[in-house]
């Protein structure tokens, strides 16, 4: 299945839920960043062909281990399956992306073609993310980042496999919890206050996801600022805390100095050509 059927199921699976969706989403339960999630949001044997074409052994990811995170990812997919490329491109469909915009009552959305920092995440036992608040900007900072999607893919994946998705308060003190279930979408805003993290990782065998983001030429609040991403620890990760306040200050300073970024060669070039366009199919979102 390309891009554009991919793009087409999701779009209608998010018009046909609408109601539902905008609900949640005004109202977020348990956390104050606006998100919604959506499962079994493509056929079943779709997802498990999606899940199948990971490596298992994550050949050819960038290791990512610190005291911030530890995972494995990867933006280039030119290597591997093409149902891997055919999926992320779909997520930054227009059409998708115009119909969540009707849903959340959002405007000005725009999909990033250069498809950055978008791509695959890989992690094993052991693994895990740390409360953080994702870089501000696109690579080129024209641009705020305003959604992260985010479609887990990993079968039979329960709370108790670890790796669950948290939605953390303004002062990092307490976290929704959201299951990283096969087959869900989860959809959240990204913002100044919008702390998120991944719990560790406790199956013997990786949790698989396929992440995008969304962008605007505004911020959230309409007013202008620039950050990199900022990690903290969890709330008893006291030395983790203090070492996040010492090390998120130095790669602000970087980045605003020498107008240098994390992920600034994390654009997806081989996949950014082939972003969808359903909206030239003449058939217009729900």
């Amino acid at each position: 299945m390309d891009s554009n059927h991919i793009a087409r199921h999701i779009a209608d699976r998010l018009a046909c839920e609408r109601d539902a969706l905008a609900a949640q989403w005004s109202k977020p339960e348990g956390t104050h960043t606006r998100h919604v999630f959506v499962d079994g949001l493509l056929p079943e044997e779709l997802a498990r062909s999606i899940h199948a074409a990971f490596p298992a052994h994550a050949e050819g990811f960038f290791n990512r281990d610190s005291f911030r995170e530890k995972k494995k990812t990867l933006t280039d997919l030119s290597g591997l399956p093409a149902i891997l490329g055919e999926v992320t491109c779909a997520l930054q469909s227009p059409w998708v992306i115009d119909t969540f915009a009707k849903v959340a009552g959002l405007e000005h959305l725009v999909p990033d073609p250069s498809l950055y920092a978008a791509g695959l995440s890989m992690m094993f036992r052991g693994d895990f993310l740390n409360p953080h608040i994702d870089n501000s900007h696109d690579a080129g900072r024209n641009l705020y980042r305003r959604l992260n999607f985010l479609y887990y893919v990993s079968p039979d994946w329960t709370r108790e496999s670890g790796g669950s998705f948290e939605l953390w308060d303004p002062s990092v003190r307490h976290a929704k919890t959201i299951e990283a279930r096969f087959n869900r979408l989860l959809i959240m805003e990204t913002n100044r206050a919008s702390w998120h993290a991944v719990s560790p990782v406790i199956a013997d065998r990786p949790r698989c996801c396929v992440s995008t983001y969304v962008f605007s030429p505004e911020s959230q609040d309409r007013s202008d600022y620039f950050h990199i991403t900022r990690f903290t620890g969890r709330p008893e990760q006291t030395a983790r805390r203090i070492r996040g306040v010492f090390d998120n200050g130095l790669r602000q300073f970087v980045a605003r100095t020498f107008n240098l970024g994390r992920g600034r060669r994390r654009v997806n070039a081989s996949q950014a050509t082939r972003t969808v366009t359903t909206h030239d199919s003449g058939r217009k979102p729900d």
